[in-house]
């Protein structure tokens, strides 16, 4: 029998809460709620409480608004998978490229090289294709009438992958739906093995939410450059800062609920041999 897949903890399956739960994630909503609890401890005159939650609350978002400490943030989980060439990619049944969190600016150019594209998961999703590593690109996003996928499908089409080398998954709304639903779809043509192209930062999270989704996964992590010429740019607060660690935080509050959700199912590890939490 084949192992069920990796659950969502019980208390964040209702949607609102769930919304809450990742906007925790994000420094500067996190401070605000320590504020408040700050200064509700002052108005009941538990002043000591109070100040060192003030104190909390600031130094938590100033702390994650300062690019250097970001980028070590971040590091610690697009460190675990290091970008490697096509050339070096085992023959696979299909590539996975998962929407979210990508920008396509270039589709307005006339003229796109996806050899150019470096921070771009469906030029990396393309350049693997074009490598000949899979004959099948399966697109993994969903939104509104599964738009996402289509308009993955519509982008990909200019990085040189024909419509027929395509396959689109449109009903997922987060990375476990991602996977689910994408393994439901390989399953149903026979695929096993897979390359999965996301974001570096992504990748840890992503990468175990297929494995124990049943998959065979060889992850393609595509990097997200933050130039830093000048010492003004890693260590003057910014707002790029804040946003780019909440994305960092909320990757770790996600893996942190599947080792919790696997140790209270006594499961130390995932179904799927290859997939371990320390990797």
């Amino acid at each position: 029998m084949r192992p069920l897949p990796y659950r969502s903890l019980p208390f964040a399956e209702t949607p609102v809460l769930q919304d809450f739960l990742v906007s925790l994630t994000y420094p500067l909503t996190l401070s605000i709620y320590v504020l408040l609890c700050g200064g509700l401890a002052l108005l009941l005159r538990r002043r000591r409480l109070g100040a060192t939650l003030l104190v909390l609350a600031i130094a938590w978002s100033l702390l994650w608004s300062i690019p250097a400490c970001s980028d070590w943030l971040r590091g610690t989980l697009e460190q675990r998978h290091p970008v490697v060439t096509e050339a070096a990619l085992p023959r696979a049944d299909a590539i996975v490229v998962l929407g979210g969190g990508v920008g396509r600016a270039w589709l307005r150019r006339k003229d796109v090289d996806p050899e150019l594209l470096k921070s771009s998961r469906l030029a990396a999703g393309a350049r693997a294709w074009l490598a000949r590593r899979a004959p099948i690109v399966i697109l993994s996003g969903g939104g509104e009438n599964g738009g996402e996928a289509r308009t993955m499908a519509s982008a990909i089409t200019r990085l040189r992958v024909p419509a027929s080398a395509l396959l689109l998954e449109e009903r997922s709304r987060n990375t476990q739906d991602n996977a689910l639903f994408t393994a439901a779809l390989a399953r149903q043509r026979g695929i096993q093995h897979v390359l999965l192209v996301t974001s570096a930062l992504h990748m840890p999270r992503a990468r175990l939410l297929f494995c124990d989704a049943g998959m065979k996964v060889t992850p393609v992590p595509v990097p997200e450059f933050a130039h830093r010429e000048h010492w003004t740019d890693r260590w003057l607060p910014t707002r790029s800062a804040v946003w780019r660690s909440g994305r960092a935080l909320k990757e770790y509050a996600g893996l942190l609920a599947m080792f919790i959700e696997m140790k209270m199912n006594e499961r130390g590890r995932s179904p799927n041999r290859q997939c371990d939490m320390n990797e």
